[in-house]
């Protein structure tokens, strides 16, 4: 079921930038783009004033390129305050599709947290806030969902990493109505496609896909080796669009979030958003000559 439906979960977007690959969100019907930008480690920069305009040339980029949804977390130092400097100086705060995270434990100390988010991020509102790495999620889960009932917030999901406590995130989706997961998906790492990507599927959660590079260990393996043939006909230029390639191209997932403080990364980056996208058979052949490298 998931092979035949790869086709229509990867798909121009109408609203994106043309050749876009866009996927949807099911519990809102919302299109954005497969490629998103995660901001771990490479917006923490700190009141630098170059730092500050080169990652705003990096968003710059980003949104030329058709994207949307940034995603940054309490836990990520500077980031959250130079991601709305960077919006503010580029006016695009009401083209972000804006995905944080609750951090902090207690659920009395959530909703002070989000307060201070958004005001670092300086916009009316998130469209995702996900509890992160399930820290007091049982609380932090009722005032998002509070959020949400009162048009406060659009979406709710939850997050983890690596593997780690996968088996309380498949509780979560059984057992509440979030949106959005967050997990570590990538062609090294593909644990998840044996029970989070199925239910997410199951239970129309949008999925999107962390660490797609290992935090660039990926890539700096893969660069010892020749771009695989079979590149040339999803049109990936690049390893890194191999790689996010085969990631956006599972039915099951909405999008993969790599972070960068170089431009030039960004725009390989978000190329992967154009051309082809690889099918079921297409994707086996592509885990096949990783594997083999």
């Amino acid at each position: 079921m998931l092979a035949g439906a790869a086709a229509a979960a990867v798909a121009p977007a109408s609203a994106q930038s043309p050749n876009t690959l866009g996927k949807t969100i099911p519990s809102s019907n919302e299109s954005i783009p497969a490629i998103g930008m995660g901001t771990w480690r490479t917006f923490n920069v700190g009141d630098n004033e170059a730092a500050r305009a080169q990652r705003t040339e990096v968003l710059a980029r980003f949104f030329e390129m058709g994207g949307r949804l940034v995603d940054s977390s309490p836990m990520y130092g500077s980031s959250q305050s130079v991601v709305g400097d960077a919006l503010a100086r580029l006016g695009r705060k009401d083209d972000v599709f804006a995905a944080d995270k609750v951090w902090v434990s207690g659920g009395a100390n959530g909703p002070d947290q989000i307060a201070e988010t958004r005001s670092r991020w300086g916009i009316r509102a998130f469209d995702l806030l996900q509890v992160h790495n399930l820290v007091s999620w049982r609380a932090h889960l009722e005032t998002l969902f509070a959020m949400k009932a009162d048009g406060r917030l659009r979406h709710v999901g939850v997050t983890s990493y690596s593997g780690l406590r996968y088996d309380d995130i498949e509780r979560i989706m059984d057992t509440h109505p979030i949106d959005f997961i967050q997990i570590t998906y990538n062609i090294a790492d593909r644990e998840a496609e044996s029970r989070l990507l199925p239910l997410a599927a199951e239970r129309n959660i949008a999925v999107i896909a962390n660490r797609p590079f290992r935090e660039g260990a990926l890539i700096d393996y893969v660069n010892r080796f020749p771009l695989p043939a079979m590149a040339t006909e999803i049109g990936a230029e690049n390893w890194a669009q191999f790689l996010l390639k085969f990631i956006i191209a599972h039915p099951a997932l909405t999008a993969a979030i790599p972070a960068t403080r170089r431009v030039d990364h960004m725009t390989e980056n978000m190329g992967a958003l154009r051309g082809a996208a690889p099918d079921a058979a297409m994707r086996r052949d592509m885990i096949r000559a990783f594997d083999a490298l």
